[in-house]
């Protein structure tokens, strides 16, 4: 159904007023920014439950606030631009506030708070029937319409419900699907991290063994060397001794130590190549491919309602005229 706006006066103010809530849009949750607004050190912004999502997942071990246990503190990556961000003992509570932007959020509530916005919003007139605004949302046509339709119109046998229930339905179903998304974006991006830790691991494990064998082969070959060093000495001391019974005994005794010397058995070598890590390379080419083929899943519905009611959970503080409608099927 066509219907008639009639506020074009006031598009440039509302154009604007789009413009600014851009600007104020967490990246995590895709809402405008809740107080109170922390500031990382690469000048981005988020709300700091979303900054702390992010900080938790990044850091499972970390143990939360008022924990009995002092936290090192941990890291993690901004979602803008994925600049590092490390952090002390206290968390994402030791982020500075943004002040600025937490008086233009109040600032841009109180302007979209205006009666201007309802007075354009009664200007929503029904095309068949001028003088009557649109004011219920068939849901058998999924349009807008007005009374008269549903009652004389083309809408009399259709399902209906109010009009301001749709449309905070849509928009609160909206909002859970945005969060979703970004939550399972983000927790992949945890499981990755994770796996580049370990494999980081695994690598420095191995180098630290074939280091440990070097330094054990270099040690050996060294005591063998001064040994030797050693025994060369002595018979040249004996080849200057003056008596030649005492230099018989010596002698005997000498050429003794030298077999016992030369049967010594050391290490072999390290092979060639033994310093090479190629052997941990990793190939990600086929994963980035498959990462490439994410896409929605329709038929996901009932596992995604699941977690909706989860994230209401978590929100739980509202009160009976904050409760959100199920979101439409």
């Amino acid at each position: 159904m066509n219907f008639a706006v009639g506020f074009k006066p006031l598009l440039g103010d509302a154009h604007s007023m789009d413009n600014l809530e851009k600007q104020l849009i967490c990246p995590i949750c895709l809402e405008m920014f809740s107080k109170p607004v922390v500031i990382l050190p690469c000048q981005h912004n988020l709300c700091r439950k979303c900054a702390n999502d992010v900080f938790q997942a990044s850091n499972p071990l970390w143990q939360s606030r008022g924990s009995t246990t002092v936290s090192s503190g941990g890291r993690f990556r901004c979602p803008s631009c994925r600049h590092e961000v490390v952090l002390d003992r206290h968390g994402v509570y030791g982020l500075q506030r943004n002040l600025l932007v937490e008086n233009i959020i109040d600032i841009y509530k109180q302007e979209s708070s205006r009666p201007l916005h309802s007075k354009a919003e009664q200007h929503l007139m029904c095309e068949e029937h001028e003088e009557e605004k649109i004011n219920i949302y068939c849901l058998s046509c999924e349009v807008p319409t007005c009374s008269l339709c549903k009652v004389f119109g083309a809408h009399k046998d259709c399902e209906v419900a109010p009009l301001p229930t749709i449309y905070k339905r849509q928009k609160d179903n909206s909002r859970r699907q945005k969060q979703l998304l970004n939550q399972r974006f983000e927790t992949l991006c945890a499981v990755l991290e994770e796996r580049k830790g370990e494999l980081l691991q695994a690598l420095a494990r191995e180098q630290e063994q074939k280091l440990q064998r070097v330094r054990g082969l270099i040690r050996q070959y060294g005591d063998h060397l001064e040994a030797s060093s050693k025994l060369v000495e002595s018979a040249i001391q004996s080849m200057e001794e003056p008596q030649m019974a005492l230099y018989l005994q010596q002698a005997k005794e000498l050429i003794n130590k030298v077999g016992a010397m030369s049967k010594v058995e050391l290490a072999g070598r390290p092979e060639p190549g033994y310093e090479s890590m190629e052997q941990f390379s990793v190939s990600v080419e086929h994963v980035a491919d498959m990462l490439r083929t994410i896409d929605f899943q329709p038929g996901a519905a009932g596992e995604e309602e699941d977690e909706e009611v989860a994230l209401d959970g978590e929100e739980g503080s509202a009160g009976p005229e904050e409760e959100r409608p199920e979101g439409l099927h």
